[in-house]
């Protein structure tokens, strides 16, 4: 039998394991690539335990050594490359998102180093030191988890470091996420009023009651064509949405989107109003000419400016925002001179629209699957979400309604 070898001290040593000259100790082993590593430790008890953790590694796949040499930026980048289905305009976004908030400074970290700890702190130093919205962080979660999850598969890291900590900051209280805010009926009277009776603003009444009397995101809305009405069966065919991607302060670039989902693509009714909004403005077209720009193969969209080009969202929120100013100026006058409470307008934009017709969905309507399918909703929980705070509301009136009813006494 072989004599087995031993350190100074009288320990014997095992397979790879050897004494320096200079007291140290070092481990030889072989990778999963087939060559030869070698890692040093002051004392035998640290070497085993650098020998345990190797052995480990080596039995789940993991190289430690690579992981050593990558950042989270370069696991984001190959991540990125891989991702065939993603729509060019999303993919845009997604990047946006990681340059401006992650690259040069969480990207900068080698992978290896990154803890749990380490994404928990970064979280919260956007939410409380940057100053950035939940929905902004959650956006950054939506860049790094999968890349991470990446690299697990690929064997550079055992577990995903940003697993659950998204879910634990949301419990805390740094985690306010604002509420979805929609026109009550009386805000939406007022504001409907307005717009139908001041005439400067009639050039945007077709365009708002679309908005407001079908629940369509802006980018479906300005997306719309002539030829997604059908005003035989009085529906409406989305299908599309406009994008505008803004380059820099002189201006940007028009995509179309199809929707990701099957959600997306839907067939919404028209009302008597928006029938009406619809006509109108082909009756004002006709006289002013139809909108001659096209963007990526589509043409012939319903909403155009007088140049004969596609209405931007920027346009449409400007014009919201200038009719509330001008109505609650109006407004303060008048009710100081009636000697009543002023009904001021919130500062809203075409998405609280969509929320507006969505509450008087679900406060009309109990099947949410129904609602769910006209809003174009993916995930039946927003809808929910919405159903909840407008029954909510409902069961306040309800009880006030009904308070000299009930006697208690």
């Amino acid at each position: 039998m072989a004599q087995s070898r031993k350190d100074s001290r009288g320990y014997a040593l095992r397979t790879g394991e050897c004494q320096r000259s200079d007291g140290r100790y070092s481990y030889s082993y072989v990778d999963k690539d087939r060559k030869r590593q070698v890692v040093y430790a002051p004392d035998l008890i640290t070497l085993r335990k650098k020998e345990q953790q190797i052995r480990r590694d080596l039995e789940d796949g993991l190289d430690p050594r690579r992981a050593e040499r990558v950042t989270v930026n370069q696991v984001y980048d190959s991540y990125m490359k891989g991702k065939y289905d993603l729509k060019a305009t999303t993919k845009v976004n997604y990047i946006y998102t990681y340059d401006h908030y992650i690259r040069e400074t969480f990207g900068r970290r080698k992978l290896i180093d990154v803890k749990y700890s380490d994404v928990k702190k970064f979280y919260y130093t956007l939410l409380t030191e940057k100053e950035l919205s939940p929905a902004t962080v959650d956006n950054v979660h939506t860049q790094l988890h999968p890349a991470f999850q990446m690299a697990v598969r690929d064997g550079y890291i055992r577990t995903n470091p940003c697993s659950g900590v998204l879910g634990e900051i949301k419990k805390s209280h740094v985690w306010v996420t604002e509420k979805r805010m929609a026109l009550t009926v009386p805000e939406q009277k007022a504001f409907m009023n307005y717009l139908f009776t001041n005439h400067k603003y009639q050039g945007w009444k077709p365009l708002i009651t679309v908005l407001i009397g079908t629940g369509l995101r802006i980018g479906e809305c300005l997306g719309l064509r002539w030829e997604d009405l059908d005003f035989e069966k009085r529906t409406i065919d989305v299908n599309h949405n406009l994008v505008h991607r803004r380059v820099d302060e002189e201006g940007g670039t028009l995509h179309i989107n199809t929707p990701k989902t099957k959600a997306g693509c839907r067939t919404v009714p028209m009302i008597q109003q928006v029938y009406d909004a619809f006509l109108e403005e082909y009756q004002l077209q006709q006289l002013t000419g139809f909108c001659t720009q096209e963007v990526e193969g589509y043409s012939g969209f319903v909403f155009a400016s007088s140049n004969g080009t596609v209405t931007l969202p920027v346009e449409v929120n400007r014009a919201i925002h200038s009719l509330i100013d001008d109505y609650n100026k109006e407004e303060k006058v008048n009710a100081r001179k009636e000697g009543r409470n002023a009904l001021i307008l919130p500062r809203i934009s075409a998405h609280h629209l969509r929320h507006t017709f969505c509450t008087r969905l679900c406060e009309t309507e109990t099947n949410v699957k129904v609602i769910q399918t006209i809003m174009g909703h993916k995930d039946i929980q927003t809808t929910l979400d919405i159903y909840a705070d407008c029954t909510e509301e409902k069961k306040k009136e309800v009880i006030h309604n009904i308070e000299d009813k009930i006697f208690i006494l």
